[in-house]
């Protein structure tokens, strides 16, 4: 037995969404990792000036807007039927050939 379309369809985007996780998961190790050398380097060579802070603060505000498109801003219930009804409209403007 083949899957339905249906059933494909849920596989592609919880595919996707498996995508974007990891994409944030990828953004926090690479954001750990470099933070923690900016900040040795600054407190090794110039530790009167905490310069750190502005990468730290910036790159920060990356990662969390990031984070919040992944996991906190998800579609809501009318914006997905929202988009049901009109790529309907669209697939039947074709097939009437407005």
């Amino acid at each position: 037995m083949g899957i339905t379309q249906t059933e494909e369809a849920r596989y592609l985007l919880a595919k996707k969404r498996v995508k974007k996780i990891q994409g944030v998961y990828t953004h926090s190790v690479i954001y750990c990792v470099v933070i923690s050398v900016i900040i040795f380097i600054n407190l090794k060579f110039e530790p009167h000036f905490h310069w750190f802070w502005f990468s730290l603060i910036g790159w920060g505000i990356g990662l969390l807007s990031h984070w919040l498109s992944v996991f906190a801003f998800k579609k809501t219930d009318f914006v997905k039927n929202w988009e049901e009804r009109k790529i309907n409209e669209l697939i039947n403007e074709n097939k009437t050939g407005k």
